[in-house]
C-alpha cells in the first residue's frame, strides 16, 4: 500500500483500514476495499468498518463483503481463533471440535479457515464436508453428541438472503451459545484478532493434519448415524399403511438448499419409501443452488414460496406438500383443504400445536410404568402460540416456555430430562421443531418424517387430515389465533425510543405498567424483561431471564367486551439480527372469528398507541 494511496484515506478510516490491509490475505477481499477507496466512497467505508461484527448468542451472522463488520475469511479467522481459545480454556482435556458448511457462497471457504484455526490450536476436527459434499445444519449438533466433542461450528446463514453468511456455535451439550459464554467469547474474540502464523495456509495445514490423524472427515460416519438414530427414535408409523402406494402422496422441496440428498435417504431407509413412486421433489428447487433463483427470499414462511411446490402437487392430484428451508433445520406445510378445496399454508404455531397433539397421542399409548416414571413434557419459546399451555392444563402434562431462541428451549429440554421427564418435542412460532431424541436444536429433515407419520396416522385411523386435527384441538382446548408482524425501524434507536416511550410516558407516573391501552384493552399481566419486571410473581421479579441489552415486554390482556373466556397474550421485542420490531400477538376465543378480529383489534390498537408509524418513521406490510 503506497503512501499516496494512504493519505487519500480519511483520517478517521485511515488506521482500520490499513490494520485490513495488514491482516487481509484473501486477494478478493483486498481488491474489494481497495476498489472501494480509489472510488471514495467513504461512508460505505464507515459503515464496514467503524464497528466490528459482535458475537452473540446466535453467532456472528451478515452479508459477504469486505470489511471487520462484513462476514468474510478474515473476520471468520479471528472468530476461530477467539472461539477455539476460549473452548480450550474450558475443556483442556476434551479438544475436538465439529465442523461444517452449507452450499452458500464461500461456506466451504469459510469452514476451511474455521477447521485451521481449530487444529492449529491443538485440537482434533471433524469435517463433515469432505470435497463438494454438504450437510444440514442439525448434522453439526448431532455430531457434537454424538462425538462427545466441546464445540461444532455450521457455516449456514440459514434461510436469509443470498448474499449473507453466518457462523453458528454449539456448546458440548450440542446446544447454541447461551450467556454467559457469548459475552466470554466475545471478548477471547477480540483478544485474539491478529491472525496466527500459518493460519491463512489452509490446504498445508489440512493436508498435514490429515496424514497425523488430527483432521477426520466424518460425514457418511455421522450421516449413517443419524439416519440409524431417525429410524430408532422417530420411525412410530409405516406410511405405508396408508392406501396410495401406487401414486406419489406427497410433495417435497429443500428451497434450493441441501436437505434433499439426506431426506430422500432417510425416507427410503426408514419408511420404506422410493422416490418417484411414493413422492415427488419440486424439481425447479431439488437441487443445492446458493442463487435461489425461484424464490425471492430462501424462506419456506415467505409469501409465495411454496407457489411451485403447489403447482406441482395440484396438477398431480396431491394435497400434502411439506418443505424446509436451505440449511434444513426448519418445516413448513401446506394442505389442500378437502372442505374448501383450498390450498392452506399452516401457521409455525398451527403446526407446532400438530407435533405437540400427535406426540400426546404416543404419549398416552406408551407402557404404564415409562409413563409414571417419566412424565410428559413439552416446551415452546415465550413467542409461541400458548395452545399447548392449555392443553396441558386440560391434560395433565408439564408444559414451560422460554426465551426466543433454541438456545434457551435446547438448554431447558436438557435440564427437564435430567429431573426425570420425558421431553419429545419443543418448538418456535418461527417453523422450529426440536425433537430432543435426535439433537437439542431445531431439525427440519426430523420434524419432515415426524410430520409425514402423524399425517398418515390420522388419515388412516380416523380419516382426518391436519385441518381436522386443529378444528379437533379448538373444539377441546379454545380457538387459537395469531397476528404476528414486524416493522422496519432505521436504527436500533428507534427501537429504544419506542420502549422508553411505552415505559415512561405511556405509563402514567407511579405505576409499573399502564391499565389499559387505547379505550379498548384492558391488562391483566405485564412482563418486561429488559427492566426486569413482572406483575403477577410475589416479588415482581420475571421468571424468564432478565436482558437489559435488548427490548422484550409481554402482556396478558382482554377486551373491553370481553368475556372470562376470551384473552389476548401479545410480545413485542426487538430484534437482534434485522433491523424490525417485532409483534407477536394471539387470542383466545370460543370461536374462529371472534379469535381473529381480537387478534387483529390488538395489533391496530398497539399500531395507534404505542408503535405510532408515522411520527416513529417505521414501516410495516402487515
Amino acid at each position: 500500500m503506497s503512501q499516496q494511496f494512504l493519505e487519500a484515506i480519511p483520517s478517521n478510516l485511515k488506521v482500520p483500514i490499513s490494520l485490513w490491509f495488514d491482516q487481509d490475505r484473501n486477494p478478493e477481499t483486498i481488491e474489494e476495499v481497495t476498489a472501494l477507496c480509489k472510488n471514495s466512497e467513504w461512508d460505505e467505508l464507515h459503515q464496514r468498518f467503524d464497528n466490528r461484527i459482535q458475537f452473540g448468542t446466535a453467532g456472528l451472522r451478515s452479508q459477504m463483503q469486505a470489511g471487520f463488520s462484513r462476514m468474510n475469511t478474515l473476520v471468520i479467522i479471528q472468530a476461530s481463533q477467539g472461539l477455539a481459545t476460549y473452548i480450550r480454556q474450558q475443556f483442556p482435556d476434551n479438544l475436538v471440535a465439529v465442523v461444517g458448511h452449507d452450499h452458500r457462497l464461500h461456506s466451504k471457504e469459510f469452514a476451511r479457515a474455521t477447521a485451521t484455526a481449530f487444529l492449529l490450536k491443538g485440537f482434533k476436527v471433524h469435517y463433515l464436508n469432505p470435497d463438494h459434499e454438504f450437510v444440514h445444519t442439525p448434522l453439526v449438533p448431532f455430531a457434537v453428541d454424538k462425538l462427545n466433542a466441546s464445540v461444532g461450528v455450521m457455516i449456514t446463514a440459514s434461510h436469509n438472503p443470498k448474499m449473507d453468511n453466518g457462523y453458528k456455535v454449539y456448546y458440548s451439550n450440542g446446544c447454541q451459545i447461551i450467556p454467559p459464554h457469548d459475552h466470554a467469547i466475545s471478548d477471547s474474540i477480540n483478544m485474539n484478532l491478529e491472525p496466527w502464523a500459518n493460519v491463512w495456509n489452509f490446504e498445508d495445514v489440512l493436508d498435514k493434519s490429515l496424514k497425523q490423524g488430527k483432521l477426520m472427515y466424518s460425514r457418511d460416519e455421522m450421516l449413517k448415524l443419524y439416519s440409524e438414530e431417525v429410524s430408532k427414535n422417530l420411525v412410530k408409523v409405516n406410511p405405508l399403511k396408508l392406501e396410495v402406494k401406487a401414486k406419489p402422496w406427497f410433495v417435497y422441496t429443500p428451497m434450493h438448499g441441501v436437505g434433499f440428498d439426506i431426506f430422500g435417504t432417510i425416507v427410503e431407509k426408514t419408511m420404506s419409501l422410493v422416490e418417484g413412486r411414493d413422492y415427488l421433489c419440486v424439481p425447479e428447487q431439488k437441487y443445492p443452488d446458493p442463487c435461489f433463483p425461484t424464490v425471492g427470499f430462501p424462506n419456506p414462511e415467505e409469501k409465495g414460496a411454496l407457489d411451485i411446490g403447489i403447482r406441482l402437487a395440484e396438477k398431480n392430484g396431491i394435497s400434502l406438500l411439506v418443505a424446509n428451508d436451505p440449511d434444513a433445520d426448519r418445516f413448513s406445510v401446506a394442505v389442500k383443504d378437502t372442505h374448501s378445496g383450498e390450498w392452506r399454508q399452516l401457521t409455525g404455531n398451527e403446526i407446532g400445536f400438530l407435533f405437540a397433539f400427535f406426540e400426546f397421542q404416543r404419549f398416552k399409548n406408551m407402557d404404564e410404568q415409562f409413563q409414571q416414571s417419566h412424565p410428559l413434557a413439552m416446551l415452546n419459546s415465550t413467542v409461541s402460540s400458548q395452545m399447548i399451555k392449555r392443553m396441558a392444563e386440560v391434560e395433565g402434562f408439564h408444559y414451560e416456555d422460554t426465551l426466543t431462541g433454541f438456545k434457551w428451549i435446547g438448554n431447558r429440554a436438557i435440564l427437564l430430562e435430567k429431573e426425570g421427564y420425558f421431553v419429545p418435542f419443543g418448538f418456535e412460532e418461527a417453523i422450529g421443531y426440536m425433537f430432543p431424541a435426535m439433537e437439542h436444536d431445531k431439525d427440519g429433515i426430523s420434524a419432515t418424517i415426524v410430520f409425514l407419520q402423524a399425517y398418515c396416522k390420522w388419515k388412516t385411523d380416523q380419516n382426518l387430515d391436519p385441518i381436522d386435527i386443529l378444528e379437533t384441538g379448538f373444539e377441546k382446548y379454545g380457538v387459537f389465533k395469531e397476528y404476528n408482524g414486524y416493522y422496519v425501524v432505521p436504527n436500533p434507536t428507534v427501537t429504544k425510543e419506542i420502549f422508553e416511550y411505552i415505559r415512561n410516558v405511556y405509563t402514567p407516573k407511579g405505576l409499573s405498567y399502564p391499565s389499559y391501552i387505547g379505550k379498548e384493552i384492558q391488562v391483566l399481566y405485564y412482563r418486561d424483561l429488559t427492566t426486569g419486571y413482572q406483575s403477577d410473581t410475589p416479588d415482581h421479579k420475571p421468571t424468564l431471564p432478565v436482558d437489559p441489552t435488548s427490548q422484550m415486554i409481554t402482556v396478558f390482556a382482554r377486551s373491553n367486551d370481553g368475556n372470562e373466556n376470551e384473552h389476548i397474550r401479545f410480545t413485542i421485542r426487538g430484534s437482534g439480527t434485522e433491523p424490525k420490531l417485532k409483534v407477536y400477538i394471539e387470542a383466545r376465543a370460543s370461536e374462529e372469528q371472534r379469535a381473529a378480529f381480537l387478534a387483529k383489534l390488538t395489533w391496530n390498537v398497539l399500531r395507534r398507541e404505542w408503535f405510532r408509524p408515522g411520527k416513529m418513521n417505521i414501516t410495516t406490510t402487515f
